[in-house]
């Protein structure tokens, strides 16, 4: 008798616990097919579920100002340099935040970290709806649009989580998802932005607000009952320092400027780009932001296709034609200007929003693909691939500020954004000469297969 009950007790403890209760899961084994078939998938699947819903929301708020600044009317007195500066800040904040925030998933366990970031996000908001009245110096919305940089890490934080909750043969497509999911907070902003400009006016910018802070507060409720820690999760500062010394690294990290840099200060600042450029059309806020979702909808939705054409065709040789078509769209955009063209240059801008969701998904295809060449699949691979995503996510997001000062810089040395465009232009040909320079010029030297 004292034996069965002793074998028993021993079982019992030996047990797992419910996979339905959400913690710390000391025991996750994603590439064990028994484990992922049992508990594993569906898991896994419910941390992306609400991943997505805390990244979504850190997007918004990472370019709330994109949409603050058609609500900052005549009785504010900023003009449009200053109003391109205040989309320029929290772009940079949220670059620089983006590497802290992979580590501290490491520090504090992805679903910790996800309760925090997202509560951090009222800060932001909170403040927005404080400062916010006519009279405000410009001084105290510099430092308030800073604050909202927060939104940005979210990003990194969240990939890093979701990275190590799949198995290697899903993780573009969980990646994918997780990054497109939050990608979509940028016109999600925007549409809810106009909603408000469209039926309260521009004096009602705090509406904006009661709409996001109880999100914020649902994100994180939620992210505390149904998301889990993994305590074994470590991110490897040796890759990250291993994978600064790699050349590879600064080269996708410049072409990933190309292409969301070019996404994220585009989304942040084209309402303002349309008022400013074709002012007799776009007399009013809500007239610019009936456009202002579109583009950065369209370039979320078709970042999977650009993995998938990379799967198919290789991501260097998509990641060129890209940057063929990008610098084809700039110069359209261009030409529109100078013909004041409005459809033309609709036409030029949607474009552009297109296909850098397109090397937003074809690029990243690449950064994989490089360390399997040079070192052959494996971990070793994988570890140096996660530690350059996170540089390249930092340094790409960069390219959102330099594109607002392009923008700032032209607009107020000629009242035009005709000098922006052809930056653009230039910036685009540089990253196809390099991309096939690197990786397609035939060459003994050549990495196959990326």
């Amino acid at each position: 008798m004292t034996t069965t009950t002793t074998t028993s007790t021993t079982a019992l403890d030996a047990a797992p616990a419910p996979a339905s209760v959400p913690g710390p899961l000391d025991d996750w084994r994603p590439e064990d097919d028994a484990f992922w078939a049992r508990d594993g998938a569906r898991i896994a699947r419910r941390n992306l579920v609400f991943s997505v819903l805390s990244e979504h929301i850190g997007f918004s708020v990472w370019s709330l100002w994109s949409v603050i600044v058609l609500f900052l009317g005549p009785a504010y007195g900023f003009d449009p340099a200053q109003k391109f500066t205040l989309t320029a800040v929290p772009t940079l904040v949220g670059a620089a935040i983006r590497i802290p925030y992979t580590f501290a998933v490491a520090r504090f366990g992805g679903r910790t970290w996800t309760v925090v970031s997202a509560l951090l996000l009222l800060v932001p908001t909170t403040l927005i709806a404080i400062v916010l009245e006519p009279g405000v110096s410009y001084d105290t919305l510099l430092l308030v649009a800073a604050v909202a940089g927060v939104g940005g890490g979210n990003f990194a934080s969240s990939m890093a989580n979701i990275n190590a909750f799949y198995p290697q043969r899903l993780k573009g497509w969980a990646l994918g998802i997780n990054a497109g999911g939050g990608n979509l907070g940028v016109p999600a902003v925007q549409l809810v932005g106009l909603a408000v400009l469209a039926t309260a006016g521009a004096r009602h910018p705090r509406l904006l607000l009661a709409v996001y802070i109880p999100l914020i507060v649902l994100a994180a409720l939620l992210a505390a009952r149904y998301m889990d820690n993994l305590p074994a999760l470590r991110n490897d500062r040796g890759a990250m320092r291993e994978a600064a010394r790699e050349p590879h690294t600064w080269v996708m990290s410049l072409l990933y400027i190309g292409t969301f840099g070019s996404f994220i200060g585009f989304g942040f600042a084209f309402g303002q780009v349309l008022q400013v450029q074709f002012h007799a059309e776009f007399t009013t806020p809500v007239k610019a932001a009936y456009l202002t979702f579109l583009g950065p909808l369209l370039g979320s939705l078709v970042r999977p296709l650009g993995g998938l054409a990379a799967d198919r065709w290789g991501g260097a040789r998509v990641t060129f034609w890209n940057f063929v078509a990008m610098a084809a769209a700039a110069a359209l955009v261009y030409a529109a200007s100078r013909a004041e063209s409005l459809a033309m240059f609709l036409t030029g801008f949607v474009l552009l929003f297109v296909f850098s969701g397109i090397g937003n998904g074809s690029a990243y295809k690449m950064i994989p693909a490089i360390f399997a060449a040079k070192l052959g699949p494996g971990a070793a691979a994988r570890r140096l691939s996660g530690a350059l995503m996170g540089i390249a996510g930092a340094v790409g997001a960069l390219g959102g500020v330099l594109v607002n000062i392009a923008f700032r810089e032209s607009f107020l040395s000629s009242g035009r954004g005709d000098a922006a465009y052809l930056a653009f232009l230039a910036f685009y040909a540089l990253c196809l000469v390099v991309t096939w320079a690197v990786y397609l010029r035939p060459s003994t030297k050549r990495l196959a297969g990326v």
